[in-house]
């Protein structure tokens, strides 16, 4: 039995849509445009992890309550990442 974990993908993109209260249109685009990277089945359905989740709620807040675009988005998100990717680093030093 596999363990279960933030990066199992678990959620479809209907049952996501609910729980951000989101259209899975929106949830499409931010997949295409990069800012959330689903794995796909091999019937091509997306399904998406807790940390994915983690993430959309996270662009959700910037979109829609800071007023940033999706390309201003995008930006802060790579910064983020490189940022935790740096602090990843210097921990394993």
């Amino acid at each position: 039995m596999e363990e279960i974990n933030e990066e199992t993908p678990l959620f479809t993109i209907s049952i996501v849509s609910q729980i951000l209260g989101i259209h899975s249109q929106t949830l499409r685009i931010y997949d295409r445009e990069g800012l959330v990277c689903p794995i796909r089945t091999p019937s091509n359905r997306r399904l998406y992890s807790e940390r994915d989740i983690k993430r959309l709620k996270y662009v959700c807040y910037l979109v829609h309550e800071r007023g940033v675009n999706i390309s201003g988005a995008k930006i802060i998100l790579e910064m983020t990442d490189n940022i935790n990717k740096k602090g990843d680093d210097n921990e394993n030093q």
